[in-house]
């Protein structure tokens, strides 16, 4: 991994501190749409944005957070919604990368460890907690096979130091008797039960939110973010942007456009021909697995680095995955979840269960396309697909258009990084003999691995643009749940929300509060019953629970306009 010189670190006095609201909502939303159509009307050059991102997905939010902390007058769109694509559908982990050591790819293992630091001990502690991962050994298992996972655990021990990660945050891995890893996972097959590989690594508290909170922050640093905003006519330094909601569009101009579509990076990109995996979890109730808080893993057979894994979640339920299939054909909005899946799932989890799971106990699932690189047509020998699927790239078209696809979720802010670099050079090449103009004058290094996103201990404030009612809550009445989701901003989520009875649950057994849905609406920028509750709070993956919610979702959007 080469060095960058951005990655230079200033005092923090002269930093470039947030000097905006962080709050995202449809009057936000509507006064950034007004101003790109007066800078899209306009001759002035220097009023141009320097950086348009298309893909509000974590690697298009972790660039436009990367742009705008330096300095970079950045414009961040989506045509659907933040985190509408595999950024919500992924397994919620924030991983070493233990899988790329056991096929020997030490150098992305060893980043996926350092950014699993920077998230878990600076910029997001507040969303990413260390979870127990037990792997149990049976009697008549090979010598081998039983022995795999600790030598991987303590590969990852390994890794956990060299990326200076404490032990506070991850403790190290061991070996745990039978008795033991019962009360870690209940609901464990004990028949034969042995012993138990115990590891920890990184898990969100929700990947939607991580991204979520990378959008506010970066408008916290003035990133203009728009959601229901669709590109197209692209080249690298000007787009169409088509307003969805109201069907208004303008031709705008920038100093570079940068493709983050992730699995639909080829739609802005012919060159760049990617290769959908499909990645398929089912969703139980936690109940079902003695309502365990530790990860239950399971090797998938004939495979030394595939397992399927228990991941409780909120809303007391548990997600279990994940396939790794080839998508064929056209790629879909949203995946669909083939029954084929689930039943692969099923029966490789069952393997070590007591009761085993049913397909009436599958009470949901979700589908996410993973962006693997097949072929960059630039007439070079094409890298092998399996090289290219545990790596991110980074293309420049014909055209200038910057294109970023590959790579995975804990690398999110490291991608971010080095897209930032090549616009900062591409800029300063542009600039060269342009008094006034010079990129390299005014951009600061980046500073990503140290500022905290909204919600985490120091960072940005979450105001909103206008005046919000205070509710006479107190901190005691803040629930856990809040507090797990918002971090430092759940005392305001409660204060000031706009709406009365704001602990009071959207719906009878859902551990989501009214205050909760005012704010997604009123700070985290969700315009539709869909963004409210398939996005922000994650309802919508079990229908009958989204059913419930749903008169409520209208409510809040009604309501919180008329405020």
């Amino acid at each position: 991994m080469p060095k960058h010189n951005s990655q230079r670190t200033l005092p923090q006095s002269t930093r470039p501190q947030p000097t905006h609201s962080s709050a995202l909502n449809a009057s936000r939303r509507n006064a950034e749409w007004q101003e790109l159509k007066r800078i899209s009307a306009s001759s002035t050059v220097d009023e141009q944005p320097d950086l348009v991102i298309i893909g509000a997905g974590v690697t298009g939010a972790g660039i436009a957070l990367d742009a705008a902390s330096r300095g970079l007058k950045t414009v961040l769109v989506d045509a659907h919604d933040l985190a509408f694509g595999t950024s919500r559908w992924s397994s919620k982990l924030v991983h070493g990368g233990l899988r790329y050591l056991a096929s020997g790819n030490v150098g992305i293992a060893q980043r996926s460890a350092n950014e699993r630091r920077v998230l878990m001990e600076k910029t997001a502690p507040h969303l990413v907690r260390a979870i127990p991962q037990v792997v149990p050994v049976y009697a008549g298992q090979p010598l081998g096979k039983a022995l795999l996972p600790r030598i991987g655990f303590i590969a990852g021990d390994v890794l956990r130091v060299l990326s200076r990660t404490s032990a506070t945050t991850l403790p190290r891995s061991r070996t745990v008797s039978a008795k033991r890893v019962a009360q870690l996972v209940p609901g464990v097959k004990n028949t034969s039960l042995r012993c138990g590989h115990l590891n920890y690594d990184g898990q969100l508290i929700d990947d939607a939110r991580l991204v979520v909170a990378i959008a506010r922050t970066a408008a916290s640093y003035g990133a203009k973010v728009l959601t229901k905003v669709k590109a197209s006519d692209v080249d690298g330094t000007s787009l169409t942007l088509t307003d969805t909601l109201s069907g208004e569009t303008l031709r705008l101009r920038a100093r570079q456009v940068v493709n983050a579509t992730g699995v639909w990076a080829g739609d802005l990109a012919p060159e760049i021909r990617v290769r959908p995996s499909r990645g398929t979890h089912i969703v139980v109730d936690s109940a079902k697995l003695g309502n365990s808080s530790s990860s239950l893993t399971v090797p998938v057979p004939g495979s030394s680095s595939r397992f399927c894994f228990t991941l409780p979640s909120q809303h007391g339920r548990t997600y279990i995955g994940i396939t790794d299939e080839p998508l064929d054909g056209p790629i879909p909005d949203v995946p669909a979840t083939p029954d084929s899946d689930i039943d692969f799932i099923l029966g490789v989890i069952n393997q070590a269960l007591d009761t085993p799971l049913t397909r009436d106990d599958v009470i949901g699932a979700f589908s996410g396309l993973r962006p693997l690189i097949d072929v960059i047509s630039d007439g070079d020998d094409s890298p092998s697909t399996a090289d290219l699927s545990r790596n991110h790239a980074l293309i420049t078209s014909e055209n200038g258009l910057i294109s970023i696809t590959g790579g995975k979720l804990t690398e999110y802010r490291l991608m971010a990084e080095e897209v930032v670099d090549a616009v900062v050079k591409q800029l300063s090449e542009q600039s060269t003999g342009q008094p006034g103009r010079n990129v390299a004058d005014r951009i600061q290094p980046c500073l990503t691995r140290d500022v905290p996103l909204v919600g985490a201990p120091g960072g940005p404030l979450a105001q909103s643009q206008q005046p919000m009612p205070q509710n006479s809550s107190q901190a005691s009445d803040i629930p856990d749940s809040v507090t797990a989701r918002f971090g430092t901003e759940a005392a305001k989520v409660i204060s000031q929300c706009p709406l009365s009875r704001p602990c009071d649950p959207v719906a009878e057994g859902v551990d989501i509060t009214r205050a909760e849905f005012a704010w997604h609406v009123t700070h985290e920028g969700a315009l539709t019953v869909e963004d409210l509750v398939d996005r922000r709070s994650r309802i919508g993956l079990v229908a009958s629970d989204r059913d419930k919610v749903l008169e409520c979702a209208r409510e809040v959007l009604q309501l919180t306009d008329t405020k």
